[in-house]
């Protein structure tokens, strides 16, 4: 699949870092570094610009090894960019540690996944069909 892409930042295009790989790899594009307090969330700029197709959207999830070694992550994961959006990427990352963060220019600091979806078309009714778990909800499939 083919996507159209601006690249206004400092480096390389995002690309799949091995062959099995769903996420590329999104680099924060800053002038100077931004020092994340602990709980505190920034908005860090990519320098990049897509023009998805229609059904597509790009998901901009957390990196594992930021999340697991430093309590970094995507506050709104998985972020969505829409097909018709034309702006900049940006990431919104939050420190979910004790310790402040520096991220630094050209870190590697989201991944960004490609995804099909659909719209929904919205059908009224007055009863849903009837299925094994009902209206169980927030842990119920798992008491047994």
């Amino acid at each position: 699949m083919n996507v159209e892409i601006i690249n206004k930042s400092k480096h390389a295009l995002p690309k799949y870092e091995t062959s099995g790989a769903a996420g590329l790899d999104i680099k924060a594009n800053i002038s100077e570094s931004v020092f994340l307090k602990p709980l505190e969330r920034a908005i860090i700029p990519t320098g990049l610009f897509i023009a998805l197709p229609q059904e597509y959207e790009a998901q901009v999830r957390p990196r594992s090894g930021l999340a697991a070694k430093k309590g970094i992550t995507v506050l709104n994961a998985p972020g969505t960019v829409d097909a018709d959006y034309r702006g900049e990427i940006g990431v919104i990352l939050v420190n979910l540690s004790n310790e402040i963060f520096e991220i630094t220019d050209g870190e590697r600091i989201a991944q960004l996944v490609i995804a099909k979806h659909e719209q929904a078309t919205w059908i009224e009714v007055n009863e849903l069909n009837k299925t094994d778990r009902g209206a169980g909800g927030f842990g119920s499939t798992g008491l047994k």
